[in-house]
């Protein structure tokens, strides 16, 4: 089976947990800003597609080189052997980025490609007339950074963030894959408690109780390179999603609990759940974060609280950040995550922070405070 070039993406900050998830699957990659290298087949792709937690798509890279002028970019893609990716015919659309770049035109960069794949196609396969474009979508993408150019395969469709059990969501939900990666980040063990205090829509808790059943968490959707006959020999997707479905351990107990003072957001995390096939799995309840107290040890909490971002907003999230200070901060065996915007953050919850991390959620600059517990075993 031929192997491909292969770049998993991921957000600002979170590339490292890409790496990891990789040689947790046996991959080697090597981590760059924004993405991860790796190689392998098309069902590796369908593979890495179904398990990444954090990534947001796999793609092929088909080709790399220079390109100065128009032309430059024009022969370079030519060049590449399209016929051996894309069938006659394909519908493949070309985007495109630019940065740094002599060529900075970004419209007219996307016209060039397409025009050379068209021409390239065209001798390939004899074909005079323009080509139809009916059958499965490719999508292509141009990237040119530094007048470096690399042409990319989008395998994926729907960003990997888009799991298929939101069913609803809150007012300014957090993306699955980056809730993932908190729940990475915590080192969390399924044999401990795990607390949510502000689950909105649900999706952190939800994300924990899919890595502690090992439930790959593409198993609810379905992805473009799927429906590459070309490329993805018959029976070969069922046989990966089999294998990820008899991976899954469903016998793991779990003491994972998200609250939240909207009993409208409880509502909706609850359905999540529930199109998760997780409603049993997580208890979700309308709390305050003042209200809750526990006697368990050992446990972790994970929050996404409000950033606060417009002044009118300020002063009640700095008030919760002080309840979540006066509540945390004897709970000495338990260790806290809990992302902002603000970075005045430690000042409020009374207590500078063991680690911080800085990510981003979107395009909005974040820390991860840290605050790590001492286990009693």
């Amino acid at each position: 089976m031929q192997k491909y070039q292969l770049l998993a993406t991921a957000a600002a900050g979170i590339e490292a947990l890409v790496g990891r998830e990789l040689r947790d699957l046996g991959y080697q990659g090597q981590v760059e800003n924004g993405r991860v290298r790796f190689e392998g087949t098309i069902e590796d792709v369908i593979k890495t597609n179904l398990w990444l937690r954090c990534a947001d798509r796999i793609k092929i890279v088909v080709g790399e080189f220079d390109a100065y002028t128009f032309d430059d970019l024009f022969e370079g893609t030519k060049a590449l052997a399209w016929e051996d990716l894309l069938p006659l015919d394909a519908n493949f659309p070309v985007e495109g980025r630019s940065r740094n770049s002599k060529l900075h035109n970004v419209p007219s960069a996307q016209a060039i490609v397409k025009k050379a794949i068209v021409e390239k196609l065209s001798q390939v396969y004899h074909r005079r007339t323009r080509l139809a474009e009916t059958g499965s979508r490719y999508p292509l993408e141009v990237v040119i950074n530094k007048d470096h150019v690399m042409i990319l395969l989008d395998t994926t469709g729907s960003s990997l963030f888009k799991r298929g059990y939101r069913k609803a969501k809150g007012g300014a939900p957090l993306k699955e894959n980056m809730a993932a990666a908190l729940v990475m980040l915590a080192h969390w063990f399924p044999d401990n408690p795990f607390v949510d205090p502000v689950c909105g829509s649900g999706t952190i808790p939800i994300e924990a109780a899919l890595l502690a059943h090992n439930i790959a968490p593409g198993l609810n959707r379905d992805f473009a390179c799927e429906s590459w006959v070309n490329l993805v020999p018959e029976g070969l997707s069922d046989a990966v999603r089999d294998a990820a479905e008899d991976a899954a351990d469903y016998d793991v107990e779990l003491d994972i609990h998200g609250y939240d003072i909207d009993q409208n957001m409880i509502d909706i995390a609850k359905e999540n759940a529930r199109a998760a096939g997780l409603s049993q799995e997580i208890t979700f309840k309308q709390l305050a974060v003042k209200d809750w107290h526990t006697d368990q040890i050992n446990g972790v909490i994970v929050a996404n609280p409000p950033y606060g971002e417009r002044l009118s907003d300020q002063e009640s999230v700095r008030e919760l950040y002080r309840q979540m200070g006066e509540l945390y901060r004897p709970l000495t065996t338990w260790s806290k995550y809990i992302l902002t915007a603000d970075l005045e953050f430690e000042k409020f919850y009374g207590a500078p922070a063991t680690k911080k991390r800085k990510l981003y959620n979107g395009a909005l600059r974040t820390d991860l405070f840290q605050y790590w517990g001492k286990k009693i075993r």
